[in-house]
């Protein structure tokens, strides 16, 4: 072997390795019927199986018609208040609504506004970072990738906490205070390390102790730290909104099988990372921009619905786009007749687009909302309905801000923090054994042989 090896290069040796490995590891799609096992750990129909129990948030997408599960509107509530009027409430008083949101996820009651203030006030003291911590691990060996980056940082900041490993409820309720508070510090100093070794201007800017969540990323963002209310106020929505989804999406249930297991939580929030990076969960939104991106060039009317059936058509005959099959932002695995996010954030966009004068693509939109449904059904055999998800809107949502592609999936994280501190307590509080489903065994017994004898 070379004593400088090349990391990056997949050698002969280690193509055969991986080609043994997809001979010897694959499972008939026949035994999973046999053993009746739900891949995915979802039926036909889309409803999971059950694995636990949680008080933290509800999704509704049937409801019990004459005793039969009929699909409905979909509703999604946080700790019993739908998520709907935790946006609408904000928007009458002119201010902001996640932090309101996470006080609630994480303590399983609204706050006064004296009990507000106070929360705001812990999320500030605790909105800084170790002495010295961007530039030894933050600035160093930057990745384009900023969920990397962001997980590297959250296992560094073990390091600097004295009771790192401590699970009583006050500590991890501390540890979880400072993890919603200094993720957007990690995400954004991450990108603009990565913008700088690109040869960009490093822009390193302080939190600023009177700003919400959304304001301090869009300040600490920019090169001028300057932002429109209705900018901050857009931005703040799709933090309440990605916030929480139930304990079965994969970063959540990751979070109760990791917390299970008794391990700090610094690990279990990179854990969480790591699942939330797949592009089968967090990554959506880009997958969506990137759609529309290949189909503004490829439809040369935005507005002949013709033209636009058609190129949805080819996406779905895997000749358009990354010939995946797939109408990105269509469909998701509970929701069927409609995603409440979705729903909320739509007339948010469409009076953004109007600011950022984005109307025509704003138009595509909607368009492709309406059709794309109709392609998709045509198409294929579906199981319950499909509609628009809110990835269909929120990339969007972050392109008209001018955000950048790489913190398209850590904005995720930023706000889903909430949600995994309020599963980790609620797994801490109510944790009995460690979580450990069954696997069935379908391979064939071997025979030994010696090294000689192979």
């Amino acid at each position: 072997m070379a004593s400088n090896p090349n990391y990056n290069e997949v050698t002969p040796e280690v193509t055969e390795l991986a080609n043994l490995a997809l001979a010897n590891s694959s499972i008939s799609p026949d035994d999973y019927v046999k053993y009746d096992v739900k891949r995915g750990l979802r039926d036909l129909n889309g409803k999971g199986v059950v694995a636990g129990l949680t008080e933290i948030s509800e999704i509704v997408a049937k409801k019990l018609v004459d005793g039969k599960e009929m699909p409905c509107d979909g509703e999604l509530y946080y700790r019993g208040i739908n998520v709907e009027q935790l946006v609408s409430g904000a928007l009458k008083e002119k201010r902001f609504g996640f932090e309101e949101t996470a006080y609630l996820l994480l303590v399983g009651r609204l706050p006064n506004a004296e009990e507000l203030s106070a929360f705001r006030g812990q999320l500030s003291y605790y909105r800084s970072l170790p002495t010295n911590f961007v530039r030894d691990v933050i600035l160093k060996a930057p990745s384009r990738d900023i969920m990397n980056s962001l997980a590297r940082s959250v296992l560094n900041l073990a390091a600097y906490d004295e009771r790192a490993d401590d699970t009583s409820l006050p500590n991890v309720m501390r540890q979880c205070l400072q993890m919603i508070a200094v993720f957007p510090l990690l995400a954004v100093y991450g990108y603009q390390a990565y913008n700088y070794k690109e040869g960009n201007s490093l822009y390193i800017h302080a939190p600023r102790a009177e700003l919400s969540m959304a304001e301090n990323i869009l300040a600490l963002l920019r090169p001028d730290a300057s932002y429109s209310f209705w900018e901050a106020h857009v931005l703040d929505v799709c933090l309440t909104l990605h916030a929480e989804h139930g304990g079965g999406n994969n970063s959540t249930f990751t979070t109760h099988v990791v917390t299970s297991s008794g391990t700090d939580t610094y690990s279990c929030m990179a854990a969480a990372l790591a699942s939330l990076k797949g592009p089968k969960h967090g990554g959506a939104n880009i997958k969506v921009i990137r759609m529309f991106e290949d189909m503004k060039e490829k439809v040369r009317d935005w507005k002949d619905e013709d033209e636009v059936k058609a190129y949805l058509q080819a996406l779905l005959d895997r000749k358009a786009f990354d010939k995946a099959g797939l109408i990105y932002g269509m469909g998701h695995a509970v929701y069927s007749l409609s995603d409440p996010r979705a729903n909320i954030l739509r007339s948010f966009v469409e009076r953004l687009s109007r600011e950022k004068g984005r109307t025509e693509e704003y138009e595509l939109y909607s368009l492709v909302e309406r059709l794309g449904p109709q392609i998709i059904a045509g198409d294929r055999k579906i199981y319950k309905g499909v509609s628009a998800n809110v990835d269909f809107y929120s990339g969007f949502v972050y392109h008209m801000l001018d955000l950048p592609l790489e913190l398209y999936t850590p904005i995720f994280a930023l706000a889903r923090v909430a949600g995994w501190s309020a599963h980790r307590i609620e797994e801490l509080i109510n944790m009995g054994k460690i979580i450990r489903p069954a696997y069935q065994y379908v391979g064939h017994r071997q025979p030994y042989k010696t090294l000689e004898e192979r």
